[in-house]
């Protein structure tokens, strides 16, 4: 018996669009390829496969599945010989009958036909004489018939030993293992499941693996929904609530919504918003987003306005982001407040949820609402902390260039919010226009910088640095991540990295030069040598010598510390404490040549095209007496 976890090692081994490209002419189309049918006669294609996600799906005949079912239903192969083929191609080795997976195989059969079993008699109760008060309900919550039929609504009646006679056929022991049976200490095992509106839930397949049930009266004490415990077949992190129904329809709506629970689901479905799945009474998992992520490219996550509602948005946004890649992420749409799903739709129809379906946050605006919204920012303690809230966020994204871009954009946004543009004066003379006076910086950013200028930063590039990012403000965050770098590995640049950061925040960016001499600080050490100081230079240009200057400033600090790490571990390891010290100097002696010749060569071109544009500026009668 093939366990699943080696079955989708196989499939991750074995890329499908090589496979199927052996018998079928497939064309790149984006992330994606696709071709004209296999199945199916036509002559546009609409035939796709997903290599990423690892399936393929025909939007004409309706055709899906993964590698394996390509060689069963395309090929014609039997299953296991389908398993060999690919294996051998993946190098792997195809495991041996194992009499333990056997049993346990012929173990969950027995569950999967207990679990069947007992939702036919659920629903024979629904409908039979102990049945009236749940069909009650169910037409208070407006559930057509057709819904009612094809989520498999169904009543267990108030009894602790209704079950156990209703499936005699099977194995006490069997039923207590599939949940439908409690046993505590030596009493006799009784009905999990009473007096409830009972709902099924499948697996990808469409097997009933548990059961969730809803009680039909509030009572103290009382959970109002119960979901059967993890077993064999149930594992409620790894399970969505409705995937085998919502996972077609979402292949052709191109979007899968997430719902809080599964009465939710139904009253969407029961409105016409079939691609609806929902968590089975806890917060997404991680392995629930990998079925999500395997979908669509960014699930929308739909939750009640209310303040549980935020939570369990932050709660999912928390699990998502170390998770996040390109192409992967979560859409937020948040109901109207004390409304879920079904008051909006009773309240509004469905043209309303679809309208705000259509219109969701996307993750990074969602968390920073949150946060901006946590508390009010009345003293410099509270900008700090949400400073921080976000930035905790950010670090949390394991892939490193959305880490990036988050943390650029976030900072921007918490700039913008926390220290917003001063009040601009308009003034007018002799009848122009009015013009922005730009405003002066505050005093005490003034001295802080005289400080830093005076103490850790004497020598020239970081002056010059220092002065380029004053020059460009908003260059400080594109920089952020190498300047905190620097205020690592050097500590005495974090007072520096700290008032940068600060100036970042209150610097009005809009003009070309953001500070100028005439506020006391002391001169750029030679503007002609660093275009990014010298006027008249293009401010692309000026803003890539800038990166790279702040690259060679924050490597020299690094290369000293990795060379005293390296010196450290002499007495462990002699040999390699050596070599790595002879490759670090080497590599610092190169830098300070770098650091000698940076800007100079650029200078001198600069000062060649200005003597060729004066002189062809100079009269032909000046060139002729040189």
């Amino acid at each position: 018996m093939l366990s699943p976890q080696w079955l989708d090692e196989l499939r991750a081994r074995v890329t499908l669009s090589s496979v199927i490209m052996r018998t079928t002419k497939l064309q790149r189309a984006g992330r994606e390829w696709k071709a004209c049918c296999p199945f199916h006669n036509e002559k546009s294609p609409s035939f796709t496969v997903n290599d990423e996600k690892g399936f393929y799906h025909c939007f004409g005949c309706g055709a899906h599945g993964d590698v394996i079912r390509w060689m069963t239903d395309q090929r014609g192969l039997q299953f296991m010989d389908a398993v060999k083929e690919l294996a051998a191609q993946a190098g792997m080795e195809v495991p041996r009958p194992d009499p333990r997976a056997a049993e346990r195989a012929e173990q969950r059969a027995g569950l999967v036909d207990a679990m069947e079993a007992a939702q036919q008699w659920f629903v024979e109760n629904l409908h039979g004489p102990d049945g009236e008060k749940a069909r009650d309900y169910l037409r208070t919550r407006r559930f057509s018939r057709g819904t009612v039929a094809r989520f498999g609504f169904g009543y267990a009646p108030d009894s602790k030993v209704a079950i156990k006679g209703a499936l005699s056929q099977f194995d006490e022991a069997l039923l207590i293992e599939s949940g439908m049976l409690i046993t505590v200490d030596d009493k006799a095992p009784y009905d999990r499941f009473r007096d409830r509106l009972m709902l099924p839930i499948h697996d990808a397949r469409g097997r009933v693996i548990a059961f969730g049930g809803r009680i039909l009266e509030n009572r103290d004490g009382v959970a109002k929904y119960l979901n059967s415990p993890d077993t064999p077949l149930f594992d409620k992190g790894r399970t969505l609530y409705n995937l085998h129904r919502a996972g077609p329809v979402s292949r052709q709506s191109g979007r899968m919504v997430v719902v809080e629970g599964y009465m939710d689901v139904i009253a969407l479905a029961n409105a016409g918003i079939e691609d609806t799945v929902a968590p089975l009474g806890t917060a997404l998992t991680e392995n629930q987003l990998e079925l999500l992520w395997r979908m669509v490219e960014a699930p929308i996550l739909c939750f009640d306005g209310d303040a549980a509602g935020q939570r369990a948005a932050m709660r999912a946004i928390a699990r998502a982001l170390p998770m996040l890649r390109p192409s992967r992420s979560l859409a937020i749409v948040r109901l109207p407040a004390g409304l879920d799903p079904d008051d909006l739709i009773r309240q509004q129809g469905a043209k309303a949820m679809e309208q705000l379906l259509a219109q969701p946050a996307t993750l990074l605006d969602t968390l920073w609402v949150f946060e901006r919204d946590a508390q009010p920012l009345r003293t410099p303690e509270d900008k700090a902390g949400l400073k921080e809230r976000l930035l905790a966020h950010v670090e949390a994204i394991e892939h490193q260039d959305i880490r990036a871009l988050y943390r650029r954009e976030l900072l921007e946004r918490y700039s913008a919010y926390a220290f917003p543009p001063r009040e601009q004066r308009l003034w007018q003379r002799n009848g122009a226009p009015a013009r922005q006076a730009r405003p002066a910086l505050a005093a005490d950013a003034v001295s802080r910088l005289k400080n830093a200028l005076s103490g850790g930063a004497r020598d020239a590039l970081a002056s010059a640095v220092i002065h380029g990012l004053l020059r460009f403000p908003q260059e400080i965050t594109r920089h952020s991540e190498a300047l905190g770098r620097l205020a690592k590995v050097d500590p005495k640049s974090a007072p520096l990295v700290e008032t940068l950061y600060e100036l970042s925040e209150t610097l009005d960016s809009r003009e070309d030069v953001a500070i100028s001499a005439s506020q006391g600080l002391p001169a750029p050490p030679d503007s002609q040598r660093y275009a990014f100081l010298r006027e008249g230079t293009d401010p692309g240009d000026a803003r890539e010598e800038l990166a790279e200057a702040v690259s060679l400033l924050v490597e020299k600090p690094a290369l000293k510390a990795a060379i005293s790490a390296a010196t450290a571990r002499f007495g462990e390891d002699p040999e390699g404490s050596i070599a790595e010290q002879a490759r670090l100097r080497q590599r610092l002696s190169d830098l300070d040549k770098r650091l000698m010749h940076f800007g100079r060569r650029k200078a001198a071109n600069a000062a060649e095209l200005e003597i060729i544009r004066e002189s062809a500026e100079r009269p032909v009668s000046e060139q002729e007496t040189d």
